[in-house]
């Protein structure tokens, strides 16, 4: 007997062909294919390289092709991923769960536990032998000390279940670049996926969580196109992590006029100026904080008076501290913050635009 389809299972639980058309539209923005070429880099048809309209194609994708059939793994993690997840707003999980995806097995989520959750995941691996995707949460230890389940170590686990994948989602930082558990003096010689299996497609979704838009995009993609999207030389998806969170960051403004808050709460602070000197790392880090946002858009930890912390980079728990006051950074800040003093504010933005130029030229800060 064929495998029911995904617009099946919507028609059946009596979804309109008009809403389903909706869905696919808002799914192809979801992805970040909607008046967006530079995917079409990944392997997509030719008229989407030319801002064609993808929902067709999506609709046409999702009235042939089964639901994926998902194993997920939680290793050294703390849940956090699976959590944020719940919270995803489009689409939310129980429509992907629902509609789009099977969850053979996940530990938190699963009913059974034990031997029954264990014989469950043997079974889904032999039934959809290179069809499942394998989504791995947490890091890998590698001495089989730590993090062993049912007398088995992560690594072991997490090798068997590659085998048969067709493709590994390895989210949040943990997965994809150790996370916390690889903060030195890393006692466990915890490591991301794609460090150890070299023989599937991984696609990291990094973030602590990871944001779970990102995620589902990243799946509904791997759906309807049987294929990873475009990946960044770190093996995240081009769509989500291409550009900083400074990029779009709501506080760039201020960031250009050399507006800086000092303190969390002086004067600055309390007129949303840049977080900068306060440890923002949001020129450095590449993730979409600043324009999915978090709770269905609702907000992200800059525009909450929070500076970024760069979840989403590699060794980020390492990497300079948090809360680290910075010096306003040379270029644009420094060249309005002078001309203003100077009072030559219309030679000043001539400069800076000068000055941005030359610094985009010579690759500089984002």
């Amino acid at each position: 007997m064929a495998e029911e389809t995904v617009y099946q299972r919507l028609k059946a639980a009596g979804v309109s062909r008009r809403d389903f058309l909706k869905a696919c539209g808002g799914l192809a923005a979801v992805m970040g294919l909607q008046g967006a070429p530079p995917v079409a880099a990944s392997g997509l048809p030719a008229h989407l390289a030319r801002g064609g309209d993808p929902a067709p194609l999506i609709a046409r994708a999702l009235a042939t092709k089964a639901r994926v059939p998902v194993i997920w793994l939680e290793l050294q993690d703390c849940a956090g991923c699976s959590e944020a997840l719940t919270r995803s707003h489009s689409p939310t999980l129980t429509d992907l769960v629902l509609n789009s995806i099977t969850v053979e097995y996940h530990e938190t989520l699963s009913a059974a536990a034990g031997f029954q959750a264990e014989e469950a995941k043997q079974a889904a691996m032999k039934k959809y032998a290179g069809k499942y995707v394998l989504v791995v949460e947490g890091s890998i230890p590698d001495d089989g000390i730590y993090c062993n389940i049912g007398g088995r170590s992560a690594l072991e686990i997490l090798k068997e279940a590659a085998a048969g994948a067709a493709a590994i989602v390895a989210t949040g930082n943990c997965s994809a670049f150790g996370g916390l558990p690889k903060a030195s003096p890393n006692p466990t010689g915890a490591r991301g996926v794609w460090e150890i299996i070299k023989d599937k497609p991984v696609v990291n979704i990094s973030g602590c969580p990871a944001i779970p838009e990102a995620f589902t995009g990243t799946l509904a993609h791997f759906l309807i196109f049987g294929a990873l999207p475009e990946l960044d030389e770190l093996h995240r998806p081009k769509t989500f992590y291409g550009h900083t969170v400074h990029d779009r960051c709501l506080r760039r403004p201020f960031y250009e006029a050399g507006k800086f808050a000092n303190t969390f709460d002086d004067e600055g602070a309390r007129q949303g100026w840049c977080l900068y000197k306060l440890g923002c790392k949001g020129p450095t880090t590449y993730n979409a904080c600043a324009g999915i946002k978090w709770d269905a858009g609702l907000s992200f930890p800059i525009q909450s008076g929070h500076p970024c912390l760069g979840c989403s980079q590699p060794d980020f728990w390492d990497g300079g501290g948090f809360y680290q006051g910075q010096s306003a950074p040379l270029g644009r800040p420094g060249i309005g913050v002078a001309a203003a003093a100077a009072g030559i504010g219309l030679v000043a933005g001539a400069g800076m635009a000068v000055a941005n130029r030359a610094q985009k030229k010579a690759g500089g800060e984002a």
